[in-house]
């Protein structure tokens, strides 16, 4: 639902007219955050209801989480959050939940920021495992960015877990944002992805810039740098089979752009030119 959050806040799409309109366009599935609840209690009946109806899976529940902080008891709350998730995920039939990890904070050194989040992902995956939900690491951040950290960090909560319940998502764009080859990254963590987002930057005089400097904006799928078709190839070769999540952060009409990004994402899945 992120590819339309600016339609969501200018007061042209909730929650309803988001599944009626990914029905339209053709998604074979949904990705729902708790962003976009105003109150859970009220709504979410509506939702399954609306699902069902429309006979359109939830693959995903995301949450934003930020085990980075020095006061103890916000970092039970991100704890929190993430089992809302789980349950949620479970509400709705969704085998996985996106996280994120947290990012650099003034006053926390990075390796004081890393020991809160494998304990926070731990206590969470290990809520997890009870419900048969996966979570899904996003890279995100200066601490959770590259390849490499996610790998390392889902690799350290297993170890304490004992089980697999912590997983990677793979963002094809966000590792432009870290000056990281994105094929290459999400080689990285393709054997322990449970979900992918599959996102498309391009250099330019964007909102987003990289640690070393560069400038990015958003665009349809298919038409900015990303190797995305690399991506893909990296992720099958290494048995892949969850949801390919397409978020659009373009900077068009997300009414009329986020059609094309899944026409031209479906061309790329496909193995077709776009």
């Amino acid at each position: 639902m992120w590819c339309y959050v600016r339609a969501v806040q200018a007061g042209q799409m909730n929650l309803i007219e988001f599944l009626n309109e990914a029905k339209r366009i053709g998604a074979d599935g949904v990705e729902l955050l708790d962003f976009f609840y105003k109150d859970p209690h009220s709504e979410r009946d509506d939702v399954k209801a609306k699902l069902k109806e429309l006979d359109l899976p939830c693959g995903i529940f995301s949450v934003a989480n930020n085990f980075a902080t020095l006061d103890t008891v916000q970092r039970s709350d991100q704890v929190g959050r993430i089992q809302f998730g789980v349950d949620e995920a479970t509400f709705f039939g969704a085998k996985v939940v996106r996280v994120f990890a947290g990012d650099i904070a003034e006053g926390i050194s990075s390796e004081q920021a890393r020991a809160w989040i494998i304990d926070g992902l731990v206590e969470s995956a290990n809520y997890a495992s009870t419900k048969g939900v996966k979570l899904a690491l996003e890279n995100h951040g200066k601490l959770a960015g590259r390849g490499d950290q996610v790998r390392a960090i889902v690799e350290d909560v297993r170890a304490k877990c004992g089980h697999d319940s912590m997983g990677a998502n793979p963002d094809t764009g966000n590792f432009l944002l870290v000056d990281q080859d994105s094929a290459e990254a999400v080689g990285q963590v393709a054997d322990m992805a449970y979900m992918c987002h599959f996102k498309d930057f391009a250099p330019g005089d964007g909102v987003y810039s990289s640690l070393a400097g560069t400038k990015f904006k958003g665009t349809v799928i298919g038409e900015g740098s990303v190797d995305l078709s690399g991506c893909v190839k990296v992720l099958n070769d290494a048995g892949f089979d969850g949801w390919f999540s397409l978020e659009y952060e373009g900077e068009g009409d997300p009414m009329v752009e986020v059609e094309q990004s899944l026409r031209n994402a479906k061309g790329i899945l496909s193995g077709s030119t776009v």
